[in-house]
């Protein structure tokens, strides 16, 4: 008969288009499953490295103010040999907060170019993936 549609498989391997639609949605609903899984460890992963560098940084900024301050004396101490102790102190004093307000600065020039943590590798398979589904919806 012309005119027809038959919505059993074709002998030739062909599926019905619902099957097919259905198999895709499932594999669609899998990937996206799968690439949230994915951000997911790799946000988990970034956290604790994260965390871990925090703690260290900490710890090395603890140490780093007692030597400043060790530092700080011993430069009043020195300085003090030629100039009153008041001076030699107000002379130290003044050399830390230019340091200070140098390494503000600086610190705050990093932290507006500092791009907001993103599952990078998530980002690109998922691109990734919508570049395949593109090119074989083309075909």
């Amino acid at each position: 008969m012309t005119g027809t549609t038959d919505l059993r498989p074709v002998q030739d391997g062909h599926r019905p288009v619902g099957e097919l639609v259905g198999r895709a949605t499932e594999q669609l609903s899998r990937l996206v499953r799968q690439e949230l899984a994915l951000a997911k460890a790799e946000l988990a992963e970034k956290g604790r490295r994260a965390g871990r560098g925090g703690g260290l940084l900490g710890a090395a900024g603890a140490f780093g103010y007692a030597g400043l301050l060790a530092l700080s004396g011993t430069a009043v101490a020195a300085l003090s040999l030629v100039l009153p102790v008041w001076a030699a102190a107000l002379v130290v004093t003044a050399v830390l907060f230019v340091i200070a307000a140098v390494l503000g600065m600086a610190g705050r020039a990093q932290l507006r170019r500092a791009a907001p943590p993103a599952p990078e590798e998530a980002l690109g398979s998922v691109k990734a993936d919508v570049e395949e589904i593109k090119e074989r919806a083309h075909r």
